[in-house]
């Protein structure tokens, strides 16, 4: 039974990143903002209330969570590309996913979403080789390099956005 948890599969990193699939996870960051507003468009505001499993997020968190975490992770790249190995900041999405704004309309999200995405698409197509193998330090998980995180954060942006998808076929929206 496939688990609805993670459309797409759970993240599988390649070791030896290739420039096409740099090229690949480059091109997901660029469609990224209009895949998601496809996929949330027409969506009232009590679908966009509708979690996509039971005990996950709703839609509407959903939405919020990528922007917010696009956001940070735009100053990640930014971070890792003017210091030398700096430490991140670690969020607790669960704990942002309750706070009060995640209950106002998405407009601003999608917006904010659109407009991350423009910018760190324009850094992503103009860095070298040798800036992708520049690393921050992440307090939980360790030191990445901007290979892996471009990878990990491609599949993120699919993976969620499978998950509204698939809420959506699952309920005939």
């Amino acid at each position: 039974m496939e688990d609805i948890r993670y459309p797409i599969g759970k993240f599988v990193f390649v070791e030896n990143v290739t420039e096409l699939e740099r090229g690949k996870w480059i091109q997901d960051i660029v469609e990224a903002p209009s895949k998601l507003n496809h996929a949330v468009e027409g969506l009232s505001g009590e679908q966009l209330d509708i979690p996509y499993r039971d005990g996950g997020w709703t839609i509407r968190q959903i939405v919020h969570h990528l922007a917010e975490n696009d956001m940070l992770v735009y100053a990640r790249f930014k971070s890792a590309l003017t210091e030398d190995n700096p430490q991140i900041m670690a969020v607790k999405e669960n704990l942002w996913a309750e706070l009060p704004d995640v209950h106002v309309p998405i407009a601003s999200s999608l917006q904010l979403f659109t407009l991350i995405h423009e910018r760190w698409s324009i850094l992503l197509k103009n860095m070298s080789d040798k800036d992708f193998t520049r690393t921050f330090v992440h307090p939980v998980s360790g030191v990445w390099d901007l290979n892996k995180a471009l990878g990990v954060y491609s599949w993120h942006n699919r993976h969620h956005i499978a998950q509204i998808i698939n809420l959506r076929e699952r309920m005939g929206w």
